[in-house]
């Protein structure tokens, strides 16, 4: 066990004045019969002069302004509208979207659509005629959604390395 800690405990206790009279006569014999008590005590003391006699830097009452003028002469950012390029998100948007037709055009042309059904719902009729396997298993397929995951992380890196380079700015 560690003793260090209740000496320290008690003889702070002690030099605070908190402790009870009966303790004070304790921990004075303490102190009287061990070197080391006499020791922490001393160290203790010296401690609580030095705290008691230095005085704590205060900030200048100009601190805040000072931080303020320091702050503004640095670039502040632009407004978000200046240095984002629409054309690149309608790009962005329009490739997507362009992806998504694709992908319902060629669906949709997978569908046997001279298949005569007596089912009243529609849309049961429509998905049972679409060959499933063809639409999913096509290596076609496989290599637009291959591209289209690798082009995703591009995007993402870009995203990331651009964000990293802003917090690497502002700081």
């Amino acid at each position: 066990m560690n003793t260090q800690d209740p000496i320290e405990e008690r003889l702070w206790n002690f030099i605070d004045g908190q402790c009870g009279p009966e303790e004070k006569s304790a921990i004075e014999t303490m102190i009287a019969a061990h070197v080391e008590w006499q020791r922490k005590y001393h160290e203790l003391l010296r401690l609580q002069q030095l705290l008691t006699q230095s005085e704590l830097d205060a900030p200048s009452l100009r601190f805040t302004r000072n931080v303020m003028e320091q702050i503004a002469k640095y670039h502040v950012a632009p407004a978000t509208r200046s240095y984002i390029n629409k054309k690149i998100i309608w790009g962005i948007g329009g490739f997507f979207i362009a992806t998504i037709l694709g992908f319902l055009i060629y669906g949709f042309g997978q569908m046997h659509w001279s298949a005569a059904g007596s089912s009243n719902d529609v849309l049961t009729q429509y998905t049972n005629k679409l060959d499933w396997s063809r639409l999913l298993n096509n290596a076609y397929t496989n290599i637009c959604i291959g591209i289209n995951v690798v082009l995703g992380l591009v995007l993402l890196d870009m995203y990331l390395q651009r964000k990293k380079e802003q917090k690497g700015a502002a700081l």
